[in-house]
């Protein structure tokens, strides 16, 4: 099975920004070596905790300080940006990186509403656009727009013979229900809904048309995980992330606290029973546990790929974390994997 990384670039609280930066850097290149089979990024605007606005531009250095793994976006929110500088942006990746680059496509906020204002004013307004903009950065992608479109003759530059794989993401049945219509590989972020997701999977290959980017459907579930050599150490790294879900359900947003600031929160019964909700989530635990719990959601998901998300209080930790779960999977020094890989031109 293949095992893949999402990466938010989070800020722990007494570390800068840039900081948080350099360490994606550094879990990138420990992941091209665990055997992780591809390394995503995410994109938030204007958020205290989390340092990547534009992974558009940082996946060039990760991609630029591997070796094998599949490198990407998860994912660029394409509601922002125009159809045309998206594919010239990643055709360029794909000539420096040929058979390396994914363009993950989302369309959430990535942020509050006045922040999304602020980065286009008409993007919110345009929601209902969402699909036939997929399509013209496919078509600008693939040199593939049709005849009558206005823009026909204009060519995103480099072309080349191959094409990077484009993938749509989602936390409802929206984008599963799309992908399956234009015939993408699907991801389900159950790391932000933990429900419902294994129906919009099912839904997603039932309902699939092949196209000339895929024949046949390629579904991956997004999980937050943790993984600690004891169960105790486990629920103590939980801390942090479990401090920042309450926060994000009172609609605050600050940095990442470390172990020990977490620990140290005083919680009442009702912020309890919040932190306990949301750690459906969440799998936690020793890496025999994660392992069980993932193979679980893959079950359910009946999922090809499954990309984790790992967030603690401290960089060393996290790092440790995908390690563990390298070596459950028997990952190291290995490329994973049984499955198709989504075909691409």
């Amino acid at each position: 099975m293949r095992l893949s990384i999402l990466d938010q670039s989070p800020i722990i609280s007494g570390h800068s920004p840039a900081e948080a930066i350099h360490a994606t850097l550094e879990l990138a290149r420990a992941a091209d070596g665990l055997g992780y089979h591809r390394y995503w990024l995410a994109e938030h605007h204007a958020m205290k905790g989390l340092g990547d606005p534009c992974p558009e531009i940082l996946l060039g250095q990760i991609a630029a300080t591997t070796v094998r793994i599949r490198v990407g976006t998860g994912g660029v929110l394409l509601p922002y940006y125009s159809a045309l500088k998206v594919a010239e942006v990643f055709r360029m990746y794909e000539a420096l990186f040929p058979g390396r680059i994914d363009l993950g496509i989302g369309r959430a906020p990535g942020g509050n509403l006045l922040t999304a204002r602020a980065l286009n004013a008409e993007a919110l307004d345009a929601e209902d656009r969402f699909a036939v903009h997929v399509q013209e950065t496919l078509g600008y992608l693939d040199d593939a727009l049709p005849p009558d479109y206005p823009f026909h003759a204009v060519k995103a530059m480099p072309s080349g013979p191959t094409s990077p794989q484009v993938w749509l993401l989602g936390s409802s049945d929206y984008s599963g229900a799309l992908a399956g219509h234009l015939g993408l590989p699907f991801s389900f972020a159950h790391f932000i809904s933990a429900h419902g997701g294994a129906a919009v999977a099912r839904a997603y290959r039932r309902d699939f048309r092949p196209s000339y980017r895929g024949s046949e459907p390629y579904c991956m579930a997004a999980v937050f995980a943790i993984c600690a050599q004891t169960s105790e150490e486990a629920e103590r790294l939980a801390a942090s992330i479990d401090l920042r879900r309450l926060q994000m359900a009172r609609g605050q947003e600050g940095l990442i606290a470390t172990t020990e600031e977490a620990l140290a929160q005083p919680y009442s019964d009702a912020e309890r029973a919040v932190i306990a909700k949301e750690r459906a989530r969440a799998v936690i635990g020793t890496p025999e546990t994660v392992k069980a719990g993932l193979l679980q959601l893959k079950e359910q998901f009946e999922a090809d790929e499954l990309m984790i998300i790992t967030i603690t209080g401290d960089y060393t930790s996290r790092l440790r974390s995908y390690q563990l779960l390298a070596e459950s999977f028997g990952l190291a020094g290995s490329r994973a994997g049984s499955g198709q890989e989504p075909s691409h031109s």
